[in-house]
């Protein structure tokens, strides 16, 4: 495959012009992408996971905080919501807890850290499933 330096230029001078950071072009089975950092050219077609922009990140945040009382996640492990497979759930949505209750297990390196509430309300939201990996300081219930 013969690269086209006047393709990479083109695109090049639009960046500037345009104050992009990022173009990319693809003809047929071949895609040419230029951003400020790097240049690639590729016949297979690629994946590139873009994450989240920071204003939606805060935005959320916010929105949680004044519908309600965060109670996060105290350790990195696997979030719970019952004792064992099948057993009753520690909360429901509609649920009235106490602060001290038990609302999840996490596990973490085998050992199950039951997480206890912070605050006394009514459960408003789950924000983790059964299984789910969470990280320290993650919200997994909201309260009213």
């Amino acid at each position: 495959m013969k690269i086209d330096k006047k393709i990479i230029k083109e695109l090049s001078d639009y960046l500037k012009e345009f104050n992009l950071t990022e173009i990319e072009i693809t003809e047929k089975d071949t895609k040419i992408k230029v951003s400020k950092n790097n240049v690639s050219i590729s016949n297979q077609p690629q994946i590139i996971p873009t994450p989240p922009s920071i204003t939606s990140l805060t935005t959320a945040k916010t929105q949680n905080v004044n519908s309600g009382i965060e109670i996060t996640s105290p350790i990195i492990g696997t979030a719970y919501h019952a004792p064992e497979p099948g057993a009753k759930k520690f909360v429901e949505l509609g649920k009235k807890i106490k602060k001290g209750d038990t609302i999840m297990i996490v596990e973490a390196m085998k050992t199950m850290n039951h997480v206890p509430s912070t605050a006394d309300g009514v459960v408003k939201e789950i924000c983790v499933k059964d299984g789910q990996p969470v990280e320290f300081g993650q919200t997994i219930i909201i309260l009213e």
